[in-house]
Order: C-alpha cells, then structure tokens, then sequence
C-alpha cells in the first residue's frame, strides 16, 4: 500500500465523472422547493448547475426548504447566497431519501446544513465545494436557542424568524434514518501537497459533522484537515447538543439515550491531519473493517500533525459500547512534526482489536505515535473498558520514532486477554510502548488495571527501546495474572 504523508495508507485516486442529458433531465426533478417559507426557496437551471436562491433570511442564518433534494451524477446544487450569511440551514420535508453523486456549493464562508430525516447517500462522485463547515443530519428538526425550531417532519410548526445560532439537533423518530458515505472523489492536495484526498472535504480548519442514525461509510472519505469530524447519532428520541466555536461547530451527546451505530468499512477513512485536527465518534457500535477491494487503504481514522507543522494535533476519542476494529483496520493518534501528537481515548464496554489484512502485511491497531524525523512527543493512549480483546497479531501501541517522547498507554478493565500471533508468525499480539531505532526520545510508561489479566500463545505485553532513549516502565495491577504458552 502506498504513502498519504501521515501514514503508509492512500493513494491517488483518479475518478471519471461522466453524464448523460437522460441523468441531467432526472436531477432537475430533484431539487423541489415546497413552498413552505414566507420567502420560498427558487431553483433555475443553467447548464448542469442548479442555482439556488430565494429563502428566507433571519439575521445571518438563511432557510431553505425542498420537497426533495438530490444531485445525480454530473449535477451540482449551487447555493447562490449573499457573503454576509452565517448559515444555510436546508431541509427536506417530502418522504424520498437525498441521494447526492455530484457537487453542493455555496459563495463565502458560510456554514451548510442539511437536514432529511428520510437519509442521505453520498455516491462515489459527491463533492462539498463549500467556504465553512458542513453539517448532514437525518435529524427531525435543529433548535435555535429559545427562539424555536426548524422542523422537517412538521414544517407548519416552524417560526419564521430565527436569528440566533443553531443550538442543537431534534430526534423526533422511532427509528432515526442512516446516512451513507462512499464518495472517493477527488477534492485537492493535503496542506502539504503530499496527496489528493479522495471523499467529502470542508475547508481546512472547519468542521464536518454526520449525525444519524446509523453512519456507514462503505469505502468513503471524509477530510477536515486541521478541523474537526465528528459521528455519532440516536437510535429513538433525543437530542444532541450543537456547540458553535467561532465558525467551527462540535456536537455533545446525552448519555441517557441509546446513541446508533458507526460502521467503517472497505477503505473508508476520517482523516484530520494539521494543526488542531480532531475526530470523536459517539456511538452504540463502532466497527471499523479491513482495507478497500484495490488494496491502497486501510479503513480507520487518522489524526496527526504535519511534518512542516509547529502546532500540536487535536485528539481522538471514541465513545461506544462496542469497538471492533479488524482485518488491517487502524485508528492512529500521531505526530510528523514539532508539535505534540493528539491523545487517543476509547471509553467502552466492550474493545476486540482482531488480526492483519488478507496478505499479513500490516496488522490491526490501535496507536499513537511520534514518527521519523519528528521532535514532538507522542500523545498518550488511554483504554477504559469492560473488556478487551487483542487477538491474531494486533497490536495497541504507543512509540517515538523521532527525538521527542513516546506516549504512556493505560488500560483499565475488568478483563484483559491478549492472544496469539498473526497467521503468518511475523507479529504478536501485544500492548506496547517502545522507543525505536535510531530515536533519540525515551518511550512511554504501559500501566494495565485489571481483574484479570491473560497472555497466551506468543501474544506480548512489554516496554522497551531500540534507540538512544530510556525505555520506561511496565506496571500491571491486577487479581489474576496468567501467561501461557
């Protein structure tokens, strides 16, 4: 598998984006105003774009509202808003799902939302072409402080003026629709012109945010370099909290509600690389699996600093009752420059990290780490569980390649079960902090509380250096330890 820069996973990736006057025709029907607004929504075509404009303004938010909202492959929704808008806040208010395979723009930088609690699809092709952050949610309806809402499912009930910042996301559904992300479309260089990221792209520094339902990302990528990602949604009722930070928007989960699920699979990738650049995933599930049908990516995600950058990476953090990451699948926390690598925390009940890709090159992990030539230290690594398993040559490690430290890595649990090697023999299953050769910084300390403890068939648990730093120290607390094989 080739280099991205931050990691030995990415590729360049070339797509043809090809139409037809038959796909164009379908993609006019839809894009539909409803007619719901005091100022309605407008769509005219010219040529394969689809320019909107109208809607209803309220201090810096603008208001759209369609019956239907799709781009079809070729197509692109182009928001024509004034430069001074804040926020486009577009929902969907008829039954049909979003399904967009070509380019959403709007003028400035401003923030997008789209709201359709029937789902959203974004095919090979999809694009953001956007100024701010983006926002997809198949939530009921968003709150804007105690002004009121903006509802899809129930567009009679909404006010008409709503000045304030949009302050959280309504779950009205039994059962909240999923958004879907497989897009692999070309959308630029990478800050340090290293590689061309492939998937939905926000402006560097911004925010892009999914909230479902359940999000499953079937080969896709999502990029917020030096910005923020964040997934996660509910399962039923509920409501999450949407945090505005300057143009910059987070989420906050109720922990009194049953959260839906995250799944990563064949490829699919989060990448926020640069200077501040985070990722959180607030989920009931999160299973993150094996690497894409060409071989050129492991699907996980990534956050790290840049090789020219100063600055220190933001962190990584996981919140979910199970973590699965297998079949080469990799979550890292890392840094390539000066500045200190992001911390990565799991908080689960459950966490199996399980074997290597198909070819045993490369192996599941879990990891935070200071890389060649870098003289940031490495962040820690923290597991808080119930349970967990690493098995079939995977491996959760924290190490500096470079002059700054390693990470300390901690685990609390209620049971610890390391075991095995890959199939190929070449990689134990392991909790490890290391300093590597030709490193110049000490490693990180590995601390393990646990009521049971058990390291079995060649499966490893050690501190070490291979460099000119000190290795540090390994400590285990536990009622029952045992080593085996």
């Amino acid at each position: 598998m080739s280099g991205l820069g931050f990691t030995h996973w990415g590729a360049l990736v070339t797509i043809a984006l090809g139409f037809s006057f038959c796909t164009i025709d379908y993609a006019i029907a839809q894009i539909t105003p409803d007619g719901t607004l005091p100022n309605n929504s407008s769509v005219t075509r010219e040529g394969n774009t689809f320019n909107i404009t109208g809607g209803t303004q309220a201090g810096g938010n603008l208001f759209h509202s369609f019956a239907e909202f799709s781009v079809n492959t070729g197509g692109t929704a182009s928001f024509n808003n004034a430069l001074d808008i804040q926020n486009i806040i577009s929902r969907v208010t008829g039954g049909s799902v979003s399904n967009i395979d070509g380019i959403i723009r709007t003028l400035g930088t401003t923030n997008l939302f789209l709201i359709n609690p029937n789902g959203i699809i974004f095919g090979e092709n999809a694009q953001l072409n956007l100024g701010g952050s983006f926002v997809g949610t198949t939530a009921s309806a968003i709150s804007f402080g105690n002004q009121g809402f903006f509802s899809a499912s129930n567009p009679e009930s909404s006010p008409s003026l709503l000045t304030v910042n949009p302050s959280a996301l309504l779950f009205n559904q039994i059962q909240a629709a999923s958004i879907q992300n497989s897009s692999i479309a070309p959308s630029g260089l990478n800050p340090s012109s290293e590689f061309i990221a492939t998937g939905l792209r926000v402006p560097d520094g911004k925010s892009l945010l999914l909230v479902g339902g359940d999000i499953n990302m079937d080969g896709g990528g999502l990029y917020a370099f030096g910005g923020r990602v964040d997934l996660g949604g509910l399962k039923g009722a509920g409501t999450i909290e949407l945090n505005s930070y300057g143009n910059n928007l987070s989420l906050s989960f109720p922990n009194s509600i049953e959260r839906s699920d995250v799944f990563l699979s064949n490829g699919a990738r989060v990448v926020t690389t640069g200077d501040g650049g985070s990722i959180t995933v607030n989920a009931q599930d999160v299973q993150i699996i094996g690497i894409s049908n060409d071989g050129q990516y492991s699907s996980g995600l990534f956050t790290s600093t840049e090789r020219s950058s100063t600055g220190d990476a933001g962190d990584l953090a996981i919140k979910t009752n199970t973590l699965l990451i297998k079949n080469g699948a990799v979550v890292n926390a890392d840094t390539f420059g000066a500045g200190k690598g992001g911390n990565l925390s799991v908080d689960a009940q459950d966490v199996q990290i399980i074997g290597t890709t198909a070819d045993g090159l490369y192996v599941s992990a879990l990891s935070a780490n200071a890389g060649i030539n870098s003289t940031g230290d490495a962040g820690d690594l923290t597991i808080k569980t119930n349970t967990l398993l690493i098995k079939d040559g995977a491996q959760v490690t924290v190490s500096t390649f470079g002059a700054g430290k390693g990470g300390d890595l901690s685990v609390d649990a209620q049971d610890v079960q390391i075991i095995g090697v890959s199939a190929n023999g070449l990689y134990p299953s392991g909790l490890f902090a290391s300093a590597q050769r030709n490193s110049t910084g000490d490693a990180g300390d590995v601390t393990i509380k646990t009521n049971t403890l058990l390291i079995k068939d060649g499966a490893q648990v050690g501190t070490s250096t291979f460099g000119a730093g000190k290795g540090r120290d390994l400590s285990v607390d536990a009622q029952d330890v045992q080593v085996i094989g």
